[in-house]
């Protein structure tokens, strides 16, 4: 029998049982941290690349951010660009449609007055002219520059719009407007102030007029003034053979010249 089993005999049973089980737990310690070590470096390599490409996405979602952010101040610039293109069309929209308001382009309606001429019922008298009974395109033009001159914004004779190109001619026993040859009775509507009638009949020409025609020969003067009173637009076309749009002082070559010392 040898040493150890002389000890072994001698130690009491519990000791043994003991030493075993502390001996098994050693073991089973050891074998726990060898493989937890390949574990823990195993997480760690593969946490590494995570956290890059966590990284990464968050500095593309901040460009992204800044790239909007970017992008609303381009759209906020451009439509403000927009609203100030958009308000220059408006004026010249508005400049244009006066233009083509003065140029007689556009019917119009407003408060005014519509006169009435009409040749006269008195027979002429032995030796005088029957012309002097009639409505001439003098007499017509005569109303027509009156009414101008009170205020009227548009007027209209028989329907054909009166421009600044407009001439008013004696036809035989009709008036020649607008290439139109029109005849009685003469009806001369004109938009203006809503006074417009007394301002023509407070003026001197219009009394002259009226002792001259209406008086003398019977030429027949009447007036109405319906709401609204309507003025067609110019029908025909205007063509300017000599006028041409004025360059301005600015683009002009001569006045560059000129202002240079």
């Amino acid at each position: 029998m040898t040493m150890l089993a002389r000890h072994l005999r001698a130690t009491p049973s519990w000791q043994v049982t003991l030493g075993v089980a502390l001996l098994a737990l050693g073991f089973l310690i050891a074998a726990q941290l060898a493989s937890e070590g390949p574990r823990i470096r195993y997480t760690t390599q593969e946490r590494s690349p995570l956290v890059e490409t966590v990284n990464g996405l968050q500095a593309q979602q901040q460009a992204l951010k800044d790239r909007i952010l970017v992008l609303r101040t381009q759209i906020q610039q451009a439509e403000q660009r927009g609203q100030g293109s958009a308000a220059v069309v408006r004026q010249i929209n508005d400049d244009l449609q006066r233009a083509r308001m003065a140029g007689g382009l556009v019917p119009l309606q407003g408060p005014g007055v519509v006169f009435q001429l009409e040749d006269s019922l008195k027979p002429a008298s032995p030796g005088q002219n029957e012309d002097d009974y009639r409505v001439s395109a003098r007499d017509i033009r005569t109303v027509v520059e009156e009414l101008w001159l009170a205020g009227a914004d548009a007027i209209s004779l028989n329907g054909e719009r009166l421009t600044v190109s407009t001439a008013i001619l004696d036809i035989g026993p009709s008036v020649l407007v607008n290439s139109a040859f029109l005849g009685q009775p003469y009806q001369i509507s004109a938009i203006g102030p809503r006074d417009l009638y007394e301002r023509v009949s407070a003026s001197q020409g219009f009394a002259d007029f009226l002792r001259a025609r209406s008086e003398t020969y019977g030429i027949q003067v009447s007036f109405f003034k319906p709401e609204p009173v309507d003025v067609p637009a110019f029908a025909g076309t205007v063509t300017l053979r000599f006028a041409r749009p004025a360059a301005s002082p600015a683009a002009s070559p001569s006045a560059s010249s000129a202002a240079a010392p």
